[in-house]
């Protein structure tokens, strides 16, 4: 598949595309909080940013906090689609968190009334796809206003799947739903449409089973970013690092790499786990009609490398160039047996 593939150049085009410079602006709120975490415990560091959700120990749970916020002219030139993927976005959110979405909220300004009949309109059906309670928002309808939307969304988790977890020696695997396609000629991969919602449903139960079942450790959605980003997100809290093989990706049959890898899938997540437990893993993704595969390792070097046949090139060292810049360095997060998490 990487026989006539130009690893270097490919891994330069990926480092500044638009959605990987968003990512970079993150730093900024990450040093306004990095002073306030440095005494913090981990159950502490778990409600704050890092993870896909905030997740606030609860008793014998978590709570889950998200919020999603759309493009300004997503929503003014799709948005019907714009309400969908808000919730879709936070629900997938959730799922990685190893938790089941429960209710959603919602945040618009708008100056046309049909385009916010069909904004509500694709929140309500979302909600009502992922069996979600549209719990009301805050609504801003009038002329002259701006077009933008938010989304909120609440969740309960019994086991995280937290970055916190993430460690050298665990086995990274990525699942993806392949039974879908392009939206237009973004980088947006649709495996929804014309799904029953029992389906969606089904599908997305197989991470909170998983983290239940202790099979997993740590798990990120794949975001805008694209998979080398997300990749990131899920290494850069812990320090950690990771060799890559672009040859292991779950991928659409004869897929272009420059486009995959900046893929943002409706269901697409990243997870660390032991390679004891793999078969497990796969077989439980494979029962749903998922991908699942083993795409490389987690290692102490701080640097995302990715190999391609015979082509190895970093694409990240974490260590010299912060990503987001939520990293708990000073923190003693030596791994966990697998998700004891304090109470």
């Amino acid at each position: 598949m990487t026989d006539t593939l130009d690893l270097s150049a490919l891994l330069d085009s990926l480092r500044t595309t638009p959605a990987m410079l968003s990512k970079q602006a993150i730093q900024q709120p990450a040093e306004a909080m990095r002073d306030a975490t440095r005494s913090l415990t981990r159950e502490q560091l778990y409600a704050l940013p890092g993870d896909d959700t905030a997740a606030i120990a609860c008793g014998d749970h978590f709570q889950l906090l998200a919020i999603e916020g759309m493009l300004p002219g997503f929503v003014q030139a799709a948005p019907w689609f714009a309400g969908w993927s808000a919730v879709m976005a936070n629900v997938s959110d959730i799922t990685a968190m190893g938790g089941r979405a429960t209710a959603v909220v919602n945040a618009y300004w708008h100056h046309e009334q049909d385009a916010a009949k069909q904004l509500l309109a694709g929140i309500r059906a979302a909600c009502d796809a992922y069996g979600l309670l549209l719990a009301g928002g805050h609504t801003s309808l009038a002329t002259g206003n701006p077009t933008a939307l938010a989304v909120a969304i609440t969740g309960i988790a019994h086991k995280l799947l937290s970055t916190l977890h993430v460690a050298p020696g665990q086995v990274l695997a990525m699942a993806v739903d392949l039974e879908g396609d392009w939206h237009a000629d973004s980088t947006y991969w649709k495996a929804f449409e014309g799904v029953p919602a029992e389906r969606l449903r089904s599908k997305l139960e197989v991470l909170p089973r998983l983290a239940e079942a202790e099979l997993l450790h740590a798990a990120k959605d794949i975001s805008n970013a694209g998979v080398l980003g997300s990749l990131l997100m899920l290494l850069e809290t812990t320090g950690c690092g990771a060799t890559i093989d672009l040859n292991a990706l779950p991928c659409p049959e004869g897929a272009d790499f420059s486009r995959w890898l900046q893929v943002f899938p409706s269901y697409g997540f990243l997870m660390t786990l032991d390679e004891s437990d793999w078969p497990h893993v796969q077989a439980a993704f494979a029962f749903e009609g998922l991908r699942c595969e083993r795409i490389g390792h987690v290692n102490a070097s701080g640097s995302l490398d990715v190999q391609a046949g015979e082509q190895r090139s970093t694409f990240w060292n974490l260590r010299e160039q912060a990503f987001t810049g939520f990293s708990y360095p000073n923190h003693d997060l030596s791994p966990l047996k697998l998700n004891q998490q304090e109470h």
